[in-house]
């Protein structure tokens, strides 16, 4: 017999974050800088190119759009996000269970916001831009935001997915975890970005390869 699906199987912790309440100050992000104590990370990745102009519809920035919504692009056996697929994604609370020193630990993230422009303008000229970030609950082992973004170039045809962050270690009261997370938690983002990046880019190339299903 099939098992249920993950939000189902763990319904009861995931509504137990419904309310909770983000874990630091958002109000004054613009603040959070390295001066003040707070990490600043910027990742990126090319994706596969498109033709000039708005996206395909079977190319890869609606692959990678559906890879986003479906929270499949982090390494499962680091990070897997837990949430209830008919929910809107705008102010979704997701569950992620973490898997680190032989232990899985629980947290709770809320999507913050979500960034959609048809052609914002850059320096190398217009963009489509879609994707979404979300905040640190309380109980989570790190505060601040983290963004997951796609871009397109309207004019070459560029597709990437970039990932920034914005985090400070949170409060860990066990201190047995407190010291793996001290020498440990660092790497452990950082694996997560690269990681994320390149199973992105597989996701995306699998989408691509694969027969497109005609309607009737």
């Amino acid at each position: 017999m099939d098992k249920p699906p993950l939000w189902e199987q763990y319904q009861a912790r995931l509504a137990s974050y419904a309310d909770v309440k983000v874990n630091y100050d958002f109000s004054r992000q613009s603040e959070y800088t390295s001066e003040t104590g707070w990490r600043l990370d910027d990742y990126a990745t090319d994706l596969p190119a498109e033709a000039p102009g708005p996206p395909a519809a079977h190319g890869a920035f609606a692959a990678a759009q559906d890879v986003l919504k479906r929270y499949a692009f982090p390494p499962p056996s680091l990070i897997t996000g837990i949430f209830k697929p008919d929910t809107p994604l705008e102010n979704r609370v997701m569950l992620l269970r973490a898997r680190f020193l032989g232990f899985s630990f629980w947290f709770g993230v809320r999507v913050s916001e979500v960034t959609d422009e048809e052609a914002r303008p850059t320096a190398n000229g217009p963009e489509r831009v879609w994707g979404y970030g979300y905040r640190t609950l309380e109980g989570h082992f790190e505060r601040g935001q983290i963004d997951f973004i796609i871009h397109k170039n309207l004019t070459t045809g560029a597709v990437q997915f970039r990932i920034h962050a914005v985090s400070q270690t949170g409060r860990i009261r066990n201190p047995f975890y407190w010291l793996g997370f001290k020498l440990f938690g660092r790497r452990l983002q950082r694996r997560f970005a690269r990681e994320s990046l390149s199973r992105m880019r597989q996701l995306v190339s699998e989408a691509l390869a694969a027969p497109q299903t005609k309607a009737t």
